[in-house]
């Protein structure tokens, strides 16, 4: 039989979930740009530039490698430095982890595209089938952008000049910040960006990239246990019937 959440999504809809997750893909996929150059410029070749963009696939665990290493660290920083900010997308597997619902190697590809970008375009959809096809799309289009760039930065080196001086990076953050605005609807969600922000804001001058993220993150998650403690929401229509909304 069925279900409400397994009805196709209608054309149009289909169409705005894939235009958010072409948009995203094609800003962030953009950046990867300046991973490719500062790579190389941290001694990096493009062989070994590339297949860290296509293993690792995690665009700040990237920057973190090619920065430890340019500054003349050793692999085992770089690894440590990588792995931590790794551990949000751990967090994200939380989320997508409730609406993709696969298993053996789909579950394989979920995780190694489970990023920033495709869980905000995902848990930024109403209807399950959105999720999915948000999730996906996003993941795959930042994933084949993000390496194409990659090689791009790395051929042609500094000839291009700093990528950030071009707004790449604030273009991939717009574009992310855009998705998630208009889940603020409740009082309660305002109330846990804002501590979540403020986390951030402390942290930032303090700490290394990154674990400012983190932090904000585990408050975020503090506050949505917290107030799963104390009541539950009503499913919505399009929801799974055991299923909840993916942010708080």
């Amino acid at each position: 039989m069925t279900t409400v959440a397994d009805t196709p999504l209608p054309e149009a809809r289909r169409r705005e979930v894939m235009r958010q997750a072409l948009s995203v893909g094609a800003a962030t996929g953009a950046y990867g740009i300046s991973f490719g150059a500062l790579a190389v410029a941290s001694g990096l070749t493009v062989l070994q530039t590339q297949a860290l963009s296509l293993l690792l696939f995690s665009g700040g665990s990237q920057f973190a490698v090619v920065g430890v290493l340019g500054a003349g660290g050793f692999g085992l920083a770089a690894v440590a430095a990588s792995t931590l900010l790794g551990v949000r997308n751990g967090l994200y597997a939380l989320q997508t982890s409730r609406f993709l619902g696969v298993a053996g190697l789909r579950r394989l590809a979920a995780a190694h595209l489970t990023i920033d970008e495709s869980t905000a375009v995902g848990v930024a959809q109403p209807e399950r089938a959105a999720q999915r096809l948000g999730f996906w799309v996003t993941g795959v289009a930042v994933f084949v952008g993000w390496n194409l760039m990659t090689l791009v930065g790395a051929l042609v080196g500094n000839a291009i000049g700093d990528p950030r001086s071009y707004g790449l990076d604030a273009a991939a953050a717009a574009a992310f910040a855009a998705l998630l605005w208009p889940r603020l609807r409740s009082g309660d969600a305002v109330a846990t960006a804002v501590l979540a922000a403020f986390v951030a804001l402390v942290a930032a001058p303090a700490l290394p990239a990154g674990v400012p993220v983190i932090l904000a993150a585990g408050a975020a998650v503090a506050v949505g246990l917290r107030r799963g403690g104390r009541h539950e929401r009503p499913p919505s229509p399009d929801a799974e019937p055991h299923g909840a909304d993916p942010l708080p």
